[in-house]
């Protein structure tokens, strides 16, 4: 896929009636012959839309209008590029859990979560938020993740968590104002709901900080696994992670991951990790698959917004 359809795209599959402004701007991209060059004298992983925007956003860039938006990145490519090219997209968005929930509060109790691609950890507490599935709420507290459920009735408790740890090749600290403001940085212009939920999701985590270790997916793994304890349900999980990884590593991941003890959970683009005899997802949207130990179960919206469940009941 060429860098110019990547754009367009996102504009269509990921930020049409999300994001307007994203929308815009991944077009304008597009079809701009500048820009693209300058994106394709970079590594392939580091040409993707959230990375680019979010990085303008970062150095206090123009995003609303796409002529001040190439003005801008042309005239500071330099400092685009070194940000760029020294970050990755952690967008750390807790509205997952919203997803999550259904899966992780059927598993046997109590839990030890630990995530694979966790950046700071918010998605490492979905037994501290409040969930709203329609008119279902579930839990108490701040942020309140609200989530469009279809094919599956909400879960009646919130899950009981007694470890929780997260493995990332850089981890992100809350308390740091630089790690929040690139975390802020990746949040979508329109999405003030979002940026609320981050700070509110951040305070909760800055509260119990989670256990965080500097590593690799593969390689690190085990050791990290070996530190839950051994009265609770292991959970290995992720969400939109392994489309950084590449493919032979991805597939030394799911070997390693499915030998662990425990369960588990995948939320990923279904051509990072296929399952044949899918379902089709409606319209044009892109659709994560959730699957647990392998088996698909649900079709969800990349910031958690939607739940659309196929797979059979658990519990």
């Amino acid at each position: 896929m060429t860098t110019a359809s990547t754009y367009a795209e996102f504009a269509v599959r990921e930020a049409h009636g999300v994001s307007p402004t994203y929308e815009r701007l991944a077009f304008a991209v597009s079809r701009d012959d500048a820009l693209l060059a300058r994106l394709d004298a970079l590594p392939p992983a580091k040409r993707q839309p959230n990375l680019l925007f979010g990085v303008v956003r970062l150095l206090g860039g123009p995003v609303e209008d796409p002529a001040a938006f190439r003005d801008y990145a042309l005239a500071h490519w330099a400092r685009v590029e070194a940000e760029i090219r020294a970050r990755v997209t952690q967008t750390n968005e807790a509205g997952r859990c919203a997803v999550l929930l259904p899966v992780l509060a059927a598993l046997p109790q109590p839990l030890a979560l630990l995530e694979v691609g966790a950046s700071a950890g918010l998605c490492l507490y979905p037994d501290r938020y409040a969930y709203r599935y329609g008119d279902r709420l579930v839990g108490a507290g701040e942020p309140v993740l609200d989530c469009a459920l279809t094919g599956l009735t909400p879960p009646g408790h919130l899950p009981r968590v007694v470890w929780r740890a997260g493995l990332d090749l850089n981890p992100l600290d809350v308390t740091d104002p630089a790690d929040l403001a690139w975390l802020d940085a990746l949040i979508w212009p329109e999405h003030a709901h979002r940026r609320a939920r981050l700070r509110a999701a951040a305070a909760v985590a800055a509260a119990d900080p989670p256990l965080l270790v500097r590593g690799d997916l593969v390689d690190d793994l085990p050791d990290l696994a070996a530190r839950a304890p051994a009265e609770a349900t292991l959970v290995v999980f992720h969400s939109s992670v392994l489309y950084h990884v590449p493919p032979p590593r991805r597939a030394a991941f799911t070997e390693l991951v499915r030998g662990l003890p425990g369960h588990w959970i995948a939320n990923e683009a279904p051509a990072v990790l296929p399952h044949a005899g899918m379902p089709e997802p409606r319209g044009e949207a892109l659709y994560h698959l959730l699957a647990l130990d392998g088996r698909p179960l649900a079709w969800t919206r990349q910031h958690g917004q939607e739940l659309i469940w196929f797979g059979p009941l658990l519990g």
